[in-house]
Order: C-alpha cells, then sequence, then structure tokens
C-alpha cells in the first residue's frame, strides 16, 4: 500500500466531444458540472442547488453517469454520510480523504503507530536526529515496508513532540549536536521514554488525538475537527 502525496490528476480524461453525444441534456449538465469540481469533487445536495433539477432526475442522471463509468463517488472524511461524486479521471483532494493518513476513509492508526514506534526507536538510537536523519535512518533500516516521505515523517515527530515524546531543541553544535550545524531544529527523547526508544504508556495513551498527525490542524471550525471527528466521538462515549 502506498501513501505518496496526492495528486489531482490520475487517469486520461474522457472525450468531452465523444462523452456528450452519449449523454441526455439532465446528464450532461451534471457531468461539465461535476467535472468543473475537479479533484474536490461536489455534493447531491449542491448539485441539486447549482442545476435546478428535480431529485429524481439528479439520482437518474447520477445512475446512469456511474453505469457509464463517468463519474464515482467519493468518500468525504467530515461527512460519510453525504453522497459526494468526482469525475473519473480525478483523485480525491486530501481535504475529503484526509490524506495519506487515511485508507478508505478511516483513520489509519495501525500504520500511524508503527511509524510513531519507529521514529521514536530511530531518535534515541540516534540520541540527537533532524527529520532528515530520522528519515533516513528508518529507510537504512528497511524495517518498514511502507515508503515514508520526510513530511509524513515530520508529521508523526510533530505528534510525539505533542505527545511529550520527543522534545524539539536547537544544535549548540558541541556533545550529541557535534554533526548538526549550530542552531538547526533537532529532536531527542525526552525522559519518559525508556531504553530502545519505548514510551512508557500513560493513563491518557488511549485518546485518539495522541497518534493523529494531523492534531496540529485540528481547531473547532476547522476542516479537522473534534467535533466531526468520530474517533474522539467515541472516545468521549466510552
Amino acid at each position: 500500500m502506498g501513501r505518496t502525496p496526492d495528486t489531482s490528476l490520475k487517469r486520461k480524461r474522457p472525450d468531452p466531444k465523444s462523452t456528450s453525444q452519449t449523454l441526455s441534456d439532465a446528464e450532461r449538465v451534471l457531468y461539465n458540472l461535476i467535472r468543473s469540481k475537479e479533484d474536490m469533487g461536489i455534493w447531491t445536495r449542491d448539485m441539486k442547488r447549482e442545476t435546478n433539477l428535480q431529485d429524481n432526475v439528479v439520482t437518474k442522471s447520477l445512475k446512469s453517469l456511474l453505469a457509464k463509468n463517468l463519474i464515482k463517488e467519493v468518500v468525504n472524511i467530515q461527512n460519510k454520510g453525504k453522497k459526494h461524486y468526482m469525475a473519473v479521471e480525478f483523485e480525491p483532494s486530501k481535504e475529503l480523504t484526509g490524506g495519506a493518513w487515511y485508507v478508505d476513509g478511516n483513520l489509519d492508526t495501525e500504520f500511524i503507530k508503527i511509524l510513531k514506534d519507529q521514529c521514536l526507536k530511530h531518535i534515541y538510537k540516534l540520541k540527537v536526529a533532524t527529520i532528515e536523519m530520522i528519515s533516513e535512518s528508518i529507510r537504512r533500516s528497511g524495517l518498514c515496508k511502507v515508503e515514508c516521505t520526510t513530511q509524513q515523517i515530520s508529521e508523526i515527530v510533530r505528534a510525539l513532540v505533542l505527545d511529550n515524546d520527543v522534545m524539539e531543541v536547537r544544535s549548540t553544535e558541541t556533545g550529541d549536536f557535534a554533526s548538526i550545524p549550530l542552531g538547526t531544529v533537532c529532536y531527542r527523547c525526552s525522559s519518559k521514554i525508556g531504553p530502545g526508544g519505548t514510551s512508557k504508556v500513560g493513563a491518557m495513551a488511549s485518546i485518539p488525538c495522541g497518534v493523529c498527525p494531523r492534531i496540529n490542524e485540528c481547531t473547532p471550525d476547522g476542516i479537522i475537527s473534534p467535533r466531526t471527528c468520530v474517533y474522539f466521538n467515541k472516545w468521549l462515549d466510552f
């Protein structure tokens, strides 16, 4: 399972001229609207509002466009109950899917945990390290079966800082920092991390925020929000 940064275009676009010849007027209006939204797609209610088509016409036209493989339904992590569609030649933006940390609309907690453990172990081994040093150490070890980008490692390390497992420091160019230029931002394990880079698990470790690498983007009214996070709400119910 590759986790690489999203790109907006993946497939060859269907020829609009040849496509339009096989569509009814309502289907053509909907198809052009959906394609215009590119990698953000559009919700069915917004389709009805922007086209003024009747509900039954929209429903019938969507079924036809799906059957003709011109559009696809995609998961919107902010509201999985919404029917969200986009043209088949586009891949959903990370605002819809959650990016590399989500699979089929679900937070990939297992993958995140593996990466957090790996980062901790390599920071402990290196004593102090920059993001680039951590990434390179993980890559050389060959223990992580999925290739990770430096950006992904950076997000994981920021999550570890929020967990107080790792401290962000600046190089003094002496001692453990000797090989790192003066003033460079780097990371070292906190006192709560034991031998081998293993964390001493606390009572609050089960909070889903602790494994979410996008916690720094989480705001009450933002795209990532406690109000819409199913994992946080389940934890509160528990």
